[in-house]
C-alpha cells in the first residue's frame, strides 16, 4: 500500500494506491482510518478495486457500516471507480444521494474528486 499526498485549499488528502483489497470489513476500514488520521490527513481517496465487492451490494450493509465509521471519526472518503457496471438501482440512488451531501463522494476519476470533493 502506498499513500499519495494531495493538498488542495489547505486540505491534506491521502490517496491510497494498491493492487490489493485493503478494506475487507469494518475492522480493516477502521485500521486504515486510524493510520490516515494519525498521519494528519483530512480526507481519504480510495479506489473501487481496493474495497471488498460486498461493499457495492447494499443488502450486505457493508457500505453503510464503513461510511458510518468514516463519518463518525470525521474523515470524509471519496471512492473512485466505474460504478455503472453495477446493475443496482439502489446502489445508483445511494451514490447519487451520497454525492448530494458532499461529505463522502463517488467519482469516475481522481480529477473529479479533487475538483468536487476537496473543498473547504
Amino acid at each position: 500500500m502506498k499513500i499519495v499526498k494531495h493538498q488542495k485549499n489547505n486540505i491534506q488528502i491521502a490517496e491510497i494506491i494498491s493492487d490489493e483489497i485493503i478494506i475487507h470489513d469494518t475492522e480493516t476500514a477502521l485500521d486504515l482510518l486510524g493510520n490516515i488520521y494519525y498521519q494528519g490527513f483530512d480526507k481519504v481517496i480510495l479506489h473501487e478495486k481496493n474495497i471488498t465487492p460486498s461493499f457495492f451490494d447494499l443488502k450486505t450493509k457493508v457500505a453503510g457500516d464503513i461510511l458510518q465509521k468514516f463519518a463518525q471519526y470525521r474523515m470524509p472518503i471519496a471512492i473512485i471507480g466505474a460504478f455503472s457496471k453495477y446493475q443496482s438501482n439502489s446502489l445508483n440512488e445511494f451514490i447519487y444521494e451520497t454525492n448530494k451531501t458532499g461529505y463522502n463522494y463517488f467519482a469516475a476519476t481522481r480529477e473529479e474528486v479533487l475538483q468536487n470533493f476537496c473543498k473547504e
